[in-house]
């Protein structure tokens, strides 16, 4: 491909990016704010005291965090084989875009949502335990990234190592856990930080939904940031045998300026779709539970597009 299509390639990718961030920008302000999963939680727990407060929060973490681990594991199918491919082969950005097909995105989905399914209430049931505590946000970040990424780990390396198109190994799924782990650590530090930081900083985007999303994007954005130098470590210890790149190459100011910058955008922005479609997503949850029918009908038709789709 030729440096200009494949720079026209990339301001595709980047026109695709702010097109769906304005279209979930557009599609969020028209719909009611409230997520149905976390109402129904919330008017549950009013309700109750001590422990039977405490499961129902737990539940309801786990039911929105399912909901949040659909949307993202769209988004995630179509961005991560691009940051993985930034991250440890060290390409250009459209090198990485040009070496990643559809059908791949569209077959590591089958990827992408079971362990979403798995990572998401996780993460959110850990992080509402530890808001019962008495732990300052940044403790808690912590504390969240620390058991987060032992417990997950094994699906973290298994979904990374399907983005690349490489073989599973069992003996892997625990590879590179100490950069793994500090980098989970500073990430869950820098999230528990930032939050209310930028909220205290722009009061009158926090007391609103799409503000809030963008607040928790640009959230995600700057922890990705403070995180980095972890990730790169991950990245660098992730390398195949045969294509590792010596310390000095891997580590050139140029690579990791892009593999964090992109990285970090994207991560930024996918994030922050999300946000904003999540109680969409739960609103169309809550319509296809009372009109099992249509859902049914909606299921098959698009589970036979995508088997044609990466049948291809």
């Amino acid at each position: 491909m030729t440096p200009q299509r494949a720079s026209r390639h990339t301001a595709r990718l980047l026109v695709m990016l702010v097109a769906g961030a304005a279209f979930a920008l557009c599609w969020s302000s028209a719909m009611p704010g409230p997520a149905v999963v976390m109402a129904a939680a919330s008017s549950a727990g009013s309700e109750s005291e001590g422990q039977s407060n405490f499961i129902t929060k737990v539940v309801g973490a786990a039911a929105q965090g399912a909901v949040a681990a659909c949307v993202a594991a769209v988004l995630s199918a179509f961005t991560e084989p691009i940051v993985n491919r930034l991250l440890v082969e060290r390409c250009t950005v459209s090198q990485a875009i040009n070496s990643v097909k559809l059908q791949d995105c569209l077959k590591f989905f089958l990827t992408t949502f079971p362990t979403n399914m798995l990572k998401f209430p996780i993460f959110e049931v850990i992080n509402i335990m530890l808001s019962f505590t008495s732990l300052s946000g940044a403790v808690r970040g912590i504390i969240n990234g620390a058991l987060f990424c032992t417990i997950m780990l094994p699906v973290t390396n298994y979904r990374f190592r399907k983005s690349m198109n490489l073989p599973v190994d069992p003996a892997l799924l625990y590879q590179a856990y100490p950069p793994t782990l500090l980098r989970d650590i500073a990430y869950g530090w820098a999230r528990g930080t930032f939050a209310g930081v930028l909220a205290k900083a722009m009061p009158g985007l926090a007391g609103e939904f799409v503000g809030k999303s963008f607040l928790f994007g640009l959230c995600v954005l700057i922890a990705c940031v403070i995180s980095s130098p972890f990730n790169e470590w991950r990245g660098f210890w992730l390398q195949q045998p045969g294509k590792k790149l010596p310390f000095s190459q891997f580590f050139k100011p140029e690579r990791y300026v892009r593999s964090t910058g992109v990285g970090a955008t994207i991560m930024g922005i996918s994030l922050m779709v999300g946000a904003l479609l999540v109680p969409s997503a739960e609103l169309a949850f809550a319509y296809f539970m009372v009109n099992k029918i249509a859902g049914l009908v909606l299921l098959v038709a698009v589970s036979f597009g995508y088997s044609k789709v990466i049948g291809k």
